[in-house]
Parts: C-alpha cells; structure tokens; sequence
C-alpha cells in the first residue's frame, strides 16, 4: 500500500472534499475504468492522497501511462473541479464510493461505478427497490400491466427503478408516479441531458415528486450506444429483483436479465403471447426459472421476509391488515373514464355493444375503448368472456 503522511495532502481543503474530488478525478481520467479505478484507490490510506503521489507511484498502481500522466501533471483535479462546479450550478451531488451514502447493494457488484451523479433525494438509494425493465415498443398489454403492477407495488413502498426509456421504462415510473410514490430514474445520459426528449415532463414530475435522477457518467454526456448496456448494471446493482415486461430477442433488457443473474437478484417476468415477438425473453426467462408475474402478490410473496417486514411495517399494513385492499386512493380520472364508469354496474355486466350504444352521443368508438382498457388496469372494472363488463366494487 502506498503511504503519505497527511501533510502530503493539500492542507488547504477539508480531507472529505479532498477525497471526493480525488474519485471524481480519476472517474474523469482517460483510460481507466471502473474496476481500475476501485483497485487503484484501494491501495491509498485516503483517496485525497492521490494528488500528492510521484509519476512512479502512479504507474506502480497499475495505471496506464496517459491515465498516470494526466493525473501527475494536474489535469486530472482541474478537470474534476470544473465537473464539481457544474453539479453544484445544477443543484445536484456527487457520490463516491466511499461516501456513507453510497448505497450498500451498489457496492455488491463486480465492477460498481466509482461515482454517481445525483438529482434529487439520494436517500433513495439504500431503499429495497426493483428495477421494471422491458421494450422500448410495447403492446397496449405490455404498457398497461407495466404501469399497474409499477403502481401496486409502489404504493406497498418497493421502489421503482427504471431508465427512463421510451416504452416499458416510461409505464414503469409513470406507475409510481400514479401511485404518488418516489421513483428513481437511471439514464446513460448526463443528469442535465434529458433523453428521449420527449420524457422532460416525466423527469420534472420525478424529481417533484420525491425522487431521484442517477447517472454514473459527468455532465453534459450525450446519448451514446455504448452507455445504455453499461448504464443496465446499475439498475440492477441498485435493486433486490429485477422486473421483465416485454422484450424481444435480441433486446437491451436481456443485458438487465444477465446481470441480475450474475449480481444474484431475484428475476420476474411477465408472460406474453407466444404470436408476439415481444414475448421471447420474458418467456425464454420463464422458462429458465424466473418467477412468473401476473400481478404484484406474485412478486412481493418472494421478496426476502427482512424486506418484506420492514416495507409493511412502513406502510402501516402489519398493524391494519383490512387496510391491505385499499391501500391504493383512487386515481383521479379523465373524463372519458369517469363517464364510461357512470353507465356500468356492479351487479350486472354490459356487453361492449351495450356500453357504444349507451355512450354513443357522448363519446366515439375510439375513447370507450380506450377508457375500458385504463379502467381494466387500474382495477375499476372487470371483463368477461364476450366483451362483458362490471364495474368492480
């Protein structure tokens, strides 16, 4: 192990900020990669030591020559000091592997990010959570049991994590969002790079309402390819299961799915239509042991009985459990909804020609069927065989 004595580190700045700006650095630094740099800063008594080391001592890290020389000649503080700047314009923070706040589940993994990029609560992090995954281009099915069984397990307070994605990834925050429950939000991104564009309201409701935005690469990164496969070790590093809904063959979620195998996370997928090729890998997954889900008792009876006990408890269930049914308020509902709801009952099914004939000066073809299928998701109304509907009680 390489020694200095603490006059060796700048005296000037607060030895926690000092090591904090040395991570940062060297996540900064060419050539260098996460499990590098863990091994590197595992060999100093204090990560802020870095800076006061000789061009030698840096190459017998193990560090490449353009990596040692660039930290050597100081490029690599200014760099990290510039990127420090940024985060705090944005009101944003930077964890390091060796903050307390790290989250401990993160630290598991082979290779975890040396430095995270955080808006919003970081808090969040230590949560127990599951990481809902799947296709950027869902059925109508996909979308919605995504979005139902992201809000019902949100409001029994398993976080969700999810990428922001279009597709899956979207239905996933969006359901916990209904359920008026913080999400985390991992992106391949910058924490300032919205991406997809069309996701900024997501991300602003996201923070406003609790939760957070991580990302393990510096400010100002643009989309790029290889990031989003890497970006995947996270959202499975950081849960305890990882959720799959709709994915085909060959699709990014199957990254997810390894690494939950390989990081030993609990995996549960929902099954498909066998005709739909976006059933392939949660299917194949199936058919390999994951749990099978079709709705959110199916995860959280295989969650571990800590995490379990901790979340009831939390919620209030342990001491009401009649509570356990109604846990969720009612959704406020679009007004096409609210007056498809209004003409069905609870104790006599209408078939779908009844309710386009009952509705048919208030609302198009087009909006019943809609409203059905949202209601249906939500839990408000039930179908039977023959396009029947109830209204559930």
């Amino acid at each position: 192990m390489t020694t200095l004595t603490q006059d060796a580190v700048n005296p000037l700045v607060p030895q926690a900020e000092e090591d904090r700006l040395a991570w940062l650095a060297m996540a900064l630094t060419p050539a260098l990669g996460p499990k590098r740099i863990l091994d590197a800063m595992n060999q100093l008594e204090a990560p802020g030591q870095l800076f006061a080391l000789p061009l030698t001592a840096l190459e017998a890290m193990k560090l490449p020559a353009e990596s040692a020389q660039f930290i050597f000649d100081g490029k690599a503080r200014r760099v990290a000091e510039e990127e420090l700047a940024l985060v705090a314009a944005q009101g944003a923070m930077i964890l390091t592997f060796s903050c307390p706040a790290y989250p401990e589940r993160l630290k598991e993994i082979y290779d975890p990010p040396p430095v995270l990029w955080v808006r919003g609560d970081v808090s969040l992090l230590a949560r127990p959570s599951i990481a809902v995954v799947g296709t950027r281009h869902p059925s109508p099915y996909g979308s919605g049991v995504a979005e139902m069984l992201s809000r019902d397990l949100a409001v029994r307070r398993l976080l969700i994590v999810s990428g922001m994605a279009r597709g899956i990834d979207t239905c996933a925050h969006k359901g916990a969002l209904a359920a008026r429950m913080p999400t985390v939000a991992v992106w391949g991104t910058g924490i300032d790079v919205i991406y997809p564009k069309e996701n900024k309201k997501l991300a602003e409701e996201i923070l406003a309402t609790g939760g957070a935005i991580v990302s393990e690469v510096p400010m100002g990164t643009f989309p790029a390819p290889q990031n989003f496969p890497r970006r995947n070790r996270i959202l499975s590093g950081l849960s305890i299961a990882v959720l799959v809904v709709e994915a085909a063959e060959n699709s990014g979620t199957r990254v997810t799915a390894r690494c939950a195998a390989e990081q030993n996370r609990d995996l549960f997928a929902v099954p498909g239509n066998v005709t739909n090729k976006n059933s392939w890998t949660p299917n194949t997954l199936i058919k390999q042991g994951a749990k099978l889900v079709a709705t959110w008792e199916d995860v959280w009876e295989d969650l571990p009985s800590q995490v379990r006990i901790e979340l009831e408890s939390e919620a209030g269930l342990a001491s009401k459990p009649e509570a356990a049914a109604s846990l969720l308020p009612d959704p406020v509902l679009r007004p096409e909804e609210a007056i498809v709801l209004e003409v069905l009952r609870s104790d006599e099914s209408l078939q779908i020609d009844e309710v386009l004939e009952l509705l048919e000066t208030q609302l198009t073809s087009s909006e019943v069927f809609t409203a059905l299928f949202e209601l249906e998701m939500a839990g408000r109304v039930r179908q039977f065989p023959g396009k029947n509907y109830v209204r559930t009680l």
